[in-house]
This record gives structure tokens, sequence and C-alpha cells, in this order.
């Protein structure tokens, strides 16, 4: 029986969503000042997929069988190398910063699935993505900071996830979600640990319970997003996950002292409200002024 459609509970499951997403990110940046950042790419991946292993039953006699490998690599690389650029992001920025900048990502998602897809990108949705791409600017930094290469981490984050998200669209036609996880946690596993040849720094005692920190809260993230799709349509309950970005914000000034400026705190509201828009439905998207 398929759970009943409950918009405050999914609210409620999305901002829960949205905290631990905030969780992994401190997790991240505290790792980061002291491992590569493939080494804290990989514990995540590792750490995601052994939690998933025990799911693997419900896909039955024959369930890991596919004949869309191809495009399970696409999707799996492109997540992987968005989690790259997302963790470098927040190694090196305040963490409110790379988690607007990742979170922009339904800012690309329509011209993606314009090239890939081919499906049409209405006129007035635009306007939208206009607001939120001066949004982006005012995050970014006008002048000689756009030339940052860790903003353009956050930026190609961003993209790479979009690329990831219609990939999973087109892969959800054929497809069970179980099966696309897997995949994803295969893969990225599998090619996260080839750099570690070269990059291995073996964690101190005491940061092994934050490497695990990030797998978990990533992998509870990941589930309590998915059981919040269950009880509320996506254009209801997906702006919802905006509530990172306040409660990395607070995380970030509380366990590091970063607080977002005011140029930041400007341009995240501007994502977040094309954001909001795009993901609401391309008809809300006209009304941005």
């Amino acid at each position: 029986m398929p759970p009943e459609e409950s918009l405050p509970r999914a609210a409620v499951l999305m901002a829960a969503s949205a905290l631990f997403f905030a969780v992994m990110g401190i997790g991240v940046k505290a790792a980061s000042h002291e491992l590569p950042n493939s080494v804290v790419v990989f514990f995540r991946n590792a750490v995601g997929f052994a939690v998933l292993l025990p799911l693997l039953p419900r896909l039955g006699p024959g369930g890991l069988k596919t004949t869309h490998l191809a495009e399970h690599l696409v999707r799996s690389l492109a997540g992987l190398a968005a989690m790259y650029c997302f963790f470098f992001a927040i190694g090196h920025m305040r963490l409110a910063d790379a988690v607007l900048l990742n979170y922009s990502l339904p800012l690309f998602m329509p011209m993606i699935a314009w090239l890939w897809l081919k499906e049409p990108v209405p006129s007035g949705l635009w306007r939208g993505l206009s607001v939120g791409f001066l949004g982006i600017a005012l995050i970014l930094k006008p002048g000689l900071a756009l030339f940052n290469p860790v903003a353009f981490a956050g930026v190609a984050a961003a993209v790479l996830a979009a690329l990831a998200q219609v990939g999973v669209r087109r892969l959800t036609e054929t497809e069970p979600v179980t099966r696309i996880v897997f995949y994803f946690g295969l893969i990225s596993t599998l090619v996260s640990a080839v750099p570690l040849v070269a990059t291995w720094r073996t964690p101190p005692v005491g940061l092994w319970w934050t490497l695990l920190l990030i797998g978990v809260s990533a992998t509870v993230a990941q589930l309590l997003l998915t059981r919040a799709y269950a009880h509320a349509p996506a254009a209801q309950v997906g702006p919802f996950i905006y509530a990172v970005v306040p409660f990395a914000a607070l995380l970030d000034g509380l366990v590091f002292g970063q607080w977002p400026d005011p140029l930041s705190i400007a341009g995240g509201v501007l994502v977040c409200t094309a954001g909001i828009l795009i993901l609401r439905g391309r008809p809300t998207a006209t009304e941005v002024t």
C-alpha cells in the first residue's frame, strides 16, 4: 500500500533531510582540513554503499541485471564528479556559499534536459533562470573573485549534479530506483578508490568518526528525502530542501565561526527563490519579476 499523502509530514521529512545534508557538509569541512579531497569522497561513497547493501534482497533474483549500463555509467560518473567539486568547494569556502552553489542545480536542469532529452524550455522559464544566475553572481562576488577556481568548482558541482539528475530521470523510465542507487554506489565507490593509490593518507584516529558521520548522514538524508517524495508531489515538497541553506549557515557559524556576508545572503535569497519557482513548475516561473 502506498503511503498516505500529507504535505506537513513530507515537509518535516524534507527539512530533516536538509539538516542531515548540512551535518554531512560540516563533517566534510572538518575532514578536509586534514585529508585530501579524494580520501573524503571515497569514504563518503564506501560508507554509503555499505549502508545500502542490506537493501539488495529487495531487488530479487536477477534484480541487478540491466541493459542500460552505459546510462548508469554516465549518471554515476557525473554524480561522482559533482561530489568531488562540491566537497572541494566545502573545504575552501563558507559552507553556506558552497551549499547554495550546489543547490543551484535546478537552474541548469532545463538546459541539460533540452540538450540531452530534447525537452523544450518554455520562454517564461528564462526569467526565473535569470534571477537565479544573478544570485550565483552575488555569491561568487563581482570582480576578480569570479576567477576564483574554488567558486567555479561550486558552480561545476551544480552543473554536474544537474546532469546526473537528468540521467536519473532518463533511467527511471526503465529502471527501478534501488537498481539506480546500487549502480551509483558501486561505480562511485570503485572509481573513487582509484585516486587513493597516489593520494592515500591514513586518517587520524579521531577522524574516523567524522568519516563515518559523513557517510551515514548522507545516506540518512537520501532516505528521508525519498520518503518525503512518497508523501507529497515533488513540486510541493521539493522547495523544502532549501532548508539546508540556513542549517548550513548556522552550523558553519557555530562550529567554524564563518557567517554569510550581505552579498551572499542576497544571492542566496535569489538562488532559493528561482530554484523554488522552477521546482514548483514552469508556469510559476513566468511570474518572476
